[in-house]
């Protein structure tokens, strides 16, 4: 089995077309069609369906797909130390939903590339279900998850920093007077929510169901910017990491209601496959964010004396 004919396979599934494929690989498209024939007569089996001009991966083809991903992994990463060296490099690719790639990751990116220049990140932004199953199926080589505490057979989970939730609204929004803000003073308030699924979101709606509240209207969002946005802007109430809305309650743009948060954290984690090989990179990434961890509790320690 040609590995060149595994890196066509990826590239056709990657692309979605044998004409796509043949365009990103400099190849002529019969040599693209060559290659997965040859690939599909060894294997004895189909690997794409060709549908109403639709490429779509058979069963087989979904199970040829983990092991094409790793051998095409393993086969960069013995170019890298061959051609490296001693010197670091090689490919990280790491997911995380929107709050924490836009305000735990930075810093951390920043500081390895200052030490590991030779290291490409390639950062995949989605919900945490979706990034935990992308993880187990080996397409992601690091992930941070903004969930309750997990366990995963096949992963190594370590908790990092337990998160601060915030519930914000405009400064001059009725709510802000009260001493304590109780699920019962939501009902009729119109909630702006994250995407369905996320689990914060989750944590918030089970505590006002269990209180018999039920928001309506409410409105939904996939980004935390246009969350905060429409908060400042008086559209409603929202239910946020107080990592994402510390700059804006600092700024007076808005307030964080006196709510008690305590059912509804969730925890900072990072994840990688235990069956994979972990390389230097990744090694030194994962060393690197426990060393940030520390500050981060500290952070919200302080935040949360500060609220």
């Amino acid at each position: 089995m040609e590995s060149r004919h595994l890196f066509t396979f990826l590239t056709v599934v990657e692309t979605g077309s044998f004409t796509a494929a043949a365009r990103k690989l400099d190849y002529a498209q019969s040599s693209v069609t060559a290659q997965i024939q040859s690939l599909e007569q060894e294997l004895g089996t189909p690997l794409f369906d060709r549908i109403h001009k639709r490429i779509l991966l058979t069963d087989a083809g979904r199970r040829l797909q983990p092991y094409a991903q790793e051998i095409s992994r393993m086969h960069n990463l013995a170019r890298e130390a061959i051609v490296s060296g001693d010197q670091i490099g090689g490919v990280l690719h790491i997911g995380a939903p929107e709050s924490l790639a836009a305000f735990r990751l930075p810093p951390i990116i920043k500081e390895f590339r200052q030490q590991y220049p030779s290291v490409q990140i390639i950062l995949k932004p989605g919900a945490c279900e979706e990034l935990h199953e992308m993880l187990r199926r080996g397409e992601l080589d690091i992930v941070f998850l903004l969930q309750p505490h997990m366990e995963d057979y096949e992963l190594k989970v370590d908790m990092l920093v337990e998160e601060e939730m915030a519930l914000v609204a405009p400064p001059d929004h009725p709510l802000a007077i009260l001493s304590h803000v109780e699920p019962h003073h939501l009902r009729y308030e119109t909630i702006l929510y994250t995407e369905a699924g996320c689990n914060y979101r989750l944590l918030f709606e089970k505590t006002l169901n269990r209180h018999g509240v039920f928001p309506d209207p409410s409105i939904e969002f996939w980004s935390n910017e246009a969350i905060k946005q429409c908060v400042m802007a008086g559209l409603g109430l929202a239910f946020l990491p107080l990592i994402t809305v510390e700059r804006e309650l600092q700024e007076g743009k808005m307030v964080a209601l006196n709510w008690d948060d305590t059912d509804q954290r969730v925890c900072t984690h990072i994840s990688y496959h235990t069956k994979k090989w972990q390389s230097p990179a990744q090694s030194r990434f994962v060393q690197m964010t426990h060393q940030h961890a520390e500050r981060w509790r500290q952070s919200v320690e302080l935040a949360h004396s500060q609220l």
